[in-house]
């Protein structure tokens, strides 16, 4: 396989598209070896044909907001890949949103969707629409007006999508009602639900949670434990009040949160009550951290800062893509770091992923450790299609189940000749492998 031969071809079909663009080459760079110890996968171009979507969707999306007027919004959804099972990946509403960043995600959730050893292929999706500010009334009209144009697109062996930044229980919740106005069918083809109407206990808190055992797991590896450290996580969300909750619980001490226009430093610990007015402030605070600094004494508001500056043990990015860079891992590796989780998609950048790989910190990439998530909507989908719901421990032992799963994988593809794990590598050869075998099997399709 030349890689720079197709990453140059990819480049001219798709001018701009950086993000997609730097999440192949991760991938390419990272299977080379074995891509080339495997002639049937040149002779199948199975690498050419995994970097190209299935199909894309793309549609207009006009509603009708509160003062009667008209908007319109572009919808997406990027079918990627479905060699291992039916199409599954998030919706996110957020203004951000374009086909770059969609193909990004949809190109990574193949992998991590794989990596789980749950039957599910890899897709993205949404808009431009920014849920935020916006009344119930217009949020409900917007996502019908969505559903209106996807629902013939999806099924539940088809394509099953999820949440995502922007798309939480209520705009589920509505997709949910108009997909089921459509169709007439109460099917399991959105995961993240209410619990009254087929969702799942632990949904809301999965990623984090999934996040966290992973963690743990790599510390354990090295010799190392997750109790007694420190933890910085950028981010406010449900990614990070998960994975706020489970460190405390684990006995780690988390002391720090993130929004764009600053975070938020508390020597004391990030926990109990604190936890719960994350939550608060999502709801209510328009994505502004300050006011946590303000409520709780002894904690302080840096204003356009992100949290990697502080000294800690454990870094973990919570937020979006590409949040924490070159500049930030020198600041993080300065002070000591020991171990990096990506919580969100991507988190690093190429520049900050290859100096905690060149100095052996233990760096997670996304696809292995934020795949709690996208795990329990499986797990969701498997109660929807047996028309039962499991107990929170039982969902919570399936979860440690898979994200253990998904850590050996990762050591046993990526354990270096002198004992380093290069969790990256190994998290995108497992995945890899499993859905290249797959492409084999099926044909040229």
């Amino acid at each position: 396989m030349d890689i720079e031969k197709l990453l140059n071809s990819l480049e001219a079909k798709h001018p701009g598209e950086s993000e997609y663009l730097q999440a192949v080459r991760e991938v390419l760079l990272s299977i080379e070896e074995v891509y080339n110890q495997h002639p049937e996968f040149e002779k199948a171009k199975i690498a050419e044909r995994l970097v190209e979507p299935d199909r894309i969707f793309t549609f207009k999306v006009p509603w009708i907001d509160d003062r009667g007027d008209v908007q319109v919004n572009i919808g997406y959804r990027i079918q990627f890949n479905n060699a291992i099972g039916p199409y599954k990946g998030g919706l996110r509403f957020h203004p951000s949103v374009n086909l770059s960043i969609l193909k990004f995600l949809g190109f990574e959730q193949i992998f991590k969707n794989a990596l789980t050893t749950l039957p599910m292929g890899g897709a993205k999706g949404g808009s431009d629409f920014n849920p935020r500010g916006k009344s119930d009334a217009e949020v409900m009209r917007f996502s019908q007006a969505f559903m209106l144009e996807l629902w013939k697109h999806i099924g539940p062996d088809m394509d099953v999508p999820a949440g995502d930044i922007g798309v939480g229980a209520r705009e589920i919740g509505y997709l949910n009602g108009m997909y089921k106005k459509l169709t007439r069918n109460c099917t399991g083809v959105l995961t993240g639900k209410g619990l009254e109407f087929g969702g799942s206990l632990m949904r809301p808190e999965a990623t984090g949670f999934g996040g966290l055992y992973f963690v743990k797991q790599m510390l354990e590896t090295s010799g190392d434990t997750i109790e007694g450290k420190t933890i910085a996580i950028s981010g406010f969300g449900n990614v990070a009040w998960g994975a706020a909750l489970k460190a405390t619980q684990l006995g780690a001490k988390v002391i720090t949160i993130s929004g764009p226009d600053g975070y938020i430093y508390d020597s004391q610990g990030i926990s109990g009550e604190k936890i719960d007015y994350l939550l608060e402030l999502r709801a209510t605070c328009e994505d502004i951290v300050e006011p946590y600094a303000k409520q709780f004494k002894g904690s302080v508001f840096i204003a356009g800062k992100r949290p990697w500056e502080v000294k800690a043990d454990i870094a973990l990015p919570c937020a979006t893509q590409n949040e924490l860079d070159g500049s930030d891992a020198k600041m993080l590796i300065k002070n000591g770091v020991k171990c990096i989780g990506e919580i969100s998609n991507m988190g690093c950048t190429p520049e900050a992923i290859d100096l905690f790989v060149e100095n052996k910190i233990l760096y997670g990439p996304g696809k292995a450790v934020n795949a709690g998530g996208v795990a329990t909507s499986g797990l969701e989908m498997s109660q929807n299609a047996m028309h039962l719901g499991w107990p929170a421990d039982e969902v919570d032992a399936k979860l440690h189940q898979i994200m253990a799963s998904i850590h050996q994988q990762c050591v046993e593809y990526g354990r270096q000749p002198d004992g380093y794990i290069n969790y990256m590598k190994g998290a995108n050869i497992a995945g890899f492998m499993k859905v290249a075998k797959a492409m084999i099997a099926q044909g040229v399709i």
